[in-house]
Parts: C-alpha cells; structure tokens; sequence
C-alpha cells in the first residue's frame, strides 16, 4: 500500500521529508501540477505532489486534477491525505484553526470531474454519501489528539469554483446550506479519489474568515501569517500521523 499528501496553498514544501528522487508521470488526462515526489518522511516512505505546483502558479479551476489524481494512483497510492487552505464560516473555524471535513458540497463548474465519460462499458456511478474515508479520517483524528491539536474533527466544507473570493452573499448562502469551511479544491478531487477507490481524507487549515464576517476588508498579507501558523499544526500533525501508518 502506497501513502501519499498532496499539499496545497500554504504547503509546497513537506518540512523533515528525505526526498530519494522524483519521478515526471504522463496520463491519458494530461499532466500533472509537476514531478511525483518520492522520499522518506518520519521513518516511512511516502510520496508528495504540489496541488497548485511546486512554485504556486496553477490557480484552483486550472489544476488538472484528473492527471494528479490518476498519476499517484499509477506509482501504487492507495491512501491519500490532502491539505488545503480554506475560509473559515462557523464560528468555531477561527483563522490558524486545523479541521477534518466529513461532508462536502461542491459548488464548482466546468471543472472535468469524473473519469467515466468515454469508452464505457456501461454507465458508472460511485456512492458518495459520505464524501471521506473514515478510517483516514480517524487517523487524522487520533494524529491530532496525540499531537495536542485542537482540531474541529466534524464539518462540512463548502467548494467553491475561484480564484477569486466570495462575495458576502454567497457565503451566507453557504452557511444557510451548512457549509462550515469554504474553499476552492475540495471536489473535483475527493470524487475522482472515490471513483479510483482510494482512501482519501482532507486537513483543512482555516487561513481567514470568510467574507463579510468580519467588518475589515479580507488581507493576503493576515491570510499568510495565519496560514504559517496553521501550517506548522499541519507538519505537528503529520510527525503523529506518520508513525500511524
């Protein structure tokens, strides 16, 4: 069985991570946001991938999701662990806040979002009701714990298409729907990791309130200082999660 994390805004880089080599991987879908990171992390060998690329220069309705989604699949991954940085709607998803999303509504478009659409056999559908895996999950949980992380452990996360923010409207929209996060990379790819049967499960760092919670404009520069913070919870996180594995 093969482990992987896909970082995301925030986490181009895996800090303690021995990389042994990388490895440029063509798919029937197109490329990849870069190379397949192969290294040794806290003892065990997993692989990395940039989400947005390892310079940050592939916004979230362009990254080819398919192919990174595909590509770890085809070097043996059979159990994922994504990060993400997201807004923070509920009140308890205060900025530098890490959470485990159990539920997800996907407001994106246009986005290629399955890999059952040509040449099938028959029609394909996947059961989705519980968009994460919940034995992922509770390592994530039981990482947490060990690592005295006060991680929201249940929650929604609300996809939205970017790159540009919300609008004040839009996010109350998505709390009356009962999103608790909101953020832009979330789906396609926790479907297409379904749909390729692997175990997947998300930490989501809160790098800012969502708009219009807040009377202050949103700042990239507080964006940034909260996302290094919670980044550091996110690399206490993985020295737990690691061992478990």
């Amino acid at each position: 069985m093969g482990v992987a994390i896909i970082g995301g805004t925030g986490l181009t880089t895996l800090e303690n991570l021995e990389i042994t080599h990388r490895e440029v991987v063509h798919t029937p879908y197109g490329e990849p946001s870069g190379p397949i990171t192969h290294g040794i992390l806290h003892g065990h060998e997993v692989l990395f991938l940039a989400r947005h690329g390892y310079g940050h220069t592939i916004p979230p309705h362009r990254v080819n999701y398919r192919a990174n989604l595909w590509a770890l699949q085809h070097l043996g991954v059979d159990r994922l662990f994504a990060v993400a940085a997201v807004g923070g709607i509920h009140e308890r998803m205060a900025p530098a806040r890490i959470a485990f999303p159990d539920q997800i509504i996907d407001y994106t478009w246009g986005r290629s979002h399955t890999f059952f659409e040509d040449d099938l056999a028959e029609v394909t559908h996947i059961d989705f009701t519980y968009p994460y895996d919940d034995g992922m999950r509770q390592l994530l949980i039981d990482a947490a714990r060990e690592a005295g992380i006060d991680a929201e452990e249940t929650c929604t996360y609300g996809a939205t298409q970017g790159p540009r923010l919300e609008t004040a409207a839009e996010i109350r929209r998505m709390r009356n729907d009962g999103c608790d996060l909101v953020g832009m990379t979330g789906m396609p790819e926790a479907a297409l990791a379904r749909e390729l049967g692997m175990g997947y499960a998300t930490s989501a760092v809160v790098a800012n309130w969502a708009a219009g919670l807040q009377p202050a404009p949103i700042s990239m520069a507080d964006i940034e200082r909260y996302l290094q913070d919670g980044m550091t919870g996110v690399r206490q996180l993985l020295g737990a999660l690691i061992p478990r594995l």
